[in-house]
């Protein structure tokens, strides 16, 4: 699949968050979301990044946004992540990553001279018709929720 850019139809999906409830992309039409992919619960940058959106929150439900976080832990591990960060940000689990790879998201990593396949952390902006408003790839923890936000505040200002 080629890379996606603004403009291209988003991957539509339906997965289980953490109390198991499935959550479809297309059934969000008619408003923009959020979605964010990471590599794994608890770890030290994804704990900060949905510390981050979930700190932001209030910001996105004023704009009428979800926002779904999406990694290849299960419902159960997402469940306790949530519960021990008092997380606001919705967890979706994608285990056999096929989500994450038709968002571009699963790529070739390279730790200590090793390579091996993972989350490349990513997010996107979905708007109301089902298409990609904005992309961020190789993200950058600190801030990113923040910068997220403000582009959204500017795409819902230049539709009206």
């Amino acid at each position: 699949m080629s890379e996606l850019s603004p403009g291209m139809p988003a991957p539509n999906f339906c997965l289980p968050d953490a109390d198991d409830e499935t959550v479809c992309l297309a059934d969000l039409r008619g408003r923009y979301a959020v979605v964010y992919f990471y590599p794994k619960d608890n770890s030290s940058g994804c704990t900060l990044e949905a510390r981050s959106f979930s700190d932001a929150m209030e910001a996105f439900r004023g704009l009428d946004t979800p926002v779904f976080g999406i990694s290849p832990d299960s419902a159960a591990t997402h469940r306790r992540f949530a519960e021990k960060h008092d997380l606001a940000v919705r967890l979706l689990a994608d285990t056999d990553h096929r989500v994450i790879e038709a968002y571009g998201a699963w790529a070739k990593k390279k730790l200590y001279g090793r390579e091996y396949m993972g989350v490349e952390r990513s997010t996107f902006i979905i708007d109301p018709d089902g298409k990609v408003a904005a992309v961020w790839r190789k993200v950058k923890v600190k801030g990113h929720a923040a910068e997220v936000l403000a582009r959204l505040e500017e795409l819902k200002a230049a539709a009206r």
